[in-house]
């Protein structure tokens, strides 16, 4: 072990997220060899920054980066929601990235129907479209877009549908979702199944009730992983905010952590600095390594770089400005994070901030703190 060793060796998964609209600049207009030869670029570089996982967003809403049974081509993939599809991204990339030496997870948003409201935007065919046109309960519509009713057992055999097709046609590592659950904490979403829940005797409260729901479609994710391969992963990405995951996502991360047959591992987004006044970077860590029996990875804020954060601080600047005063609060957290042996891996958001000007120098910082937590 040479000098400029650290005391844990290495993080078991170095992963960048990329999300839908980076991966719609490689689809957009792009033949087939096309995507497959800037794919594989992309991927190399990758590996030579010094990472060894690529989490990639195949399913951003009800719409899908592969060829589905279930689910349209996205609309962000060839610009057309249910067009056909010239090739299959997922396919290619799954096998560009083993043969660049990175494993690959599947990043699916589960409830997430559209980001606006417009039910007519959606494709013939999608199945929320269909739903609402029977005046099914399992489609519900607010200000910020459309949602799968999390308290619907079709919408449960649906995402459970949709994991099997991906693990059955392609070999990738993980599943992977992300930080979206309950999408309001309104009464009215899942009023006629709470109430079919209490006259069959049901005696949870609604939002233990809600709870309850969602910790089972996730343990009915994870069983139907394992029951295709073990070997997969599953893992969540939620919000860093405990409590805000527990009282407004109905997200009992806290249980998936500790019980066994959710999860294989918890990477909360920490995207705060450590001068953050009400979620300081260090304090919180150290909340997720108390609550947590799984295998523990931290999501880092890579895109706030060169930006004010607004959420800090109501007036403390020097928290506001942490990310513009300073170029090296990723890799500073890189370095903490790196003594901490129950600390598995971490992932950066996004992609195309390991490219932008603005976040370059903070880049260059990083990547020599991924460098030289691999040296041993």
């Amino acid at each position: 072990m040479n000098s400029s060793s650290v005391d844990n060796s290495d993080f078991e998964v170095k992963s960048v997220w990329i999300a839908y609209y980076e991966l719609q600049k490689f689809t957009d207009g792009k033949d087939k060899n096309e995507f497959s030869e800037s794919i594989n670029s992309a991927f190399k570089e990758l590996f030579n920054m010094g990472f060894n996982t690529v989490t990639v967003q195949v399913r951003p809403c009800a719409d899908a980066f592969y060829k589905s049974k279930y689910f349209p081509c996205s609309k962000y993939c060839f610009g057309e929601q249910g067009c056909e599809m010239p090739y299959d991204p997922l396919e290619i990339m799954v096998e560009s990235a083993h043969s660049n030496h990175l494993k690959i997870e599947a990043w699916i948003n589960p409830y997430r129907v559209s980001q606006d409201g417009d039910i007519n935007s959606l494709s013939e065919g999608n199945i929320a479209k269909e739903w609402y046109s029977e005046k099914s309960n399992n489609v519900y519509i607010t200000d910020n877009g459309i949602f799968f009713n999390p308290a619907s057992d079709e919408v449960v055999d649906l995402i459970l549908n949709g994991v099997k097709e991906i693990l059955e046609s392609y070999a990738v590592d993980s599943i992977h979702f992300d930080d979206y659950f309950y999408p309001t904490v309104n009464e009215d979403i899942d009023v006629a199944e709470y109430e079919k829940y209490q006259s069959d005797g049901g005696v949870l409260a609604l939002n233990d009730w809600r709870r309850e729901r969602v910790s089972n479609m996730i343990k009915s994710v994870y069983s139907a992983i394992k029951a295709i391969n073990k070997e997969v992963k599953f893992g969540i990405s939620p919000a860093a905010n405990i409590d805000n995951d527990y009282n407004k996502l109905y997200a009992d991360v806290e249980r998936w952590c500790r019980e066994e047959g959710f999860i294989d591992y918890i990477c909360p987004q920490i995207y705060f600095g450590f001068k953050n006044e009400s979620l300081p970077f260090m304090q919180t860590v150290k909340k997720w390594i108390s609550i947590s029996e799984r295998d523990l990875y931290i999501g880092l804020p890579l895109y706030k770089s060169g930006k004010a954060d607004s959420y800090a601080s109501i007036n403390n600047q020097e928290a506001i400005n942490e990310f513009v005063n300073n170029r090296n609060v990723i890799s500073r957290q890189i370095n903490y994070l790196r003594k901490i042996d129950f600390i598995k891996g971490i992932y950066v958001f996004s992609y195309d901030c390991l490219f932008s000007n603005e976040c370059k120098e903070e880049v260059q910082n990083m990547l020599k703190a991924l460098q030289d937590s691999s040296q041993s």
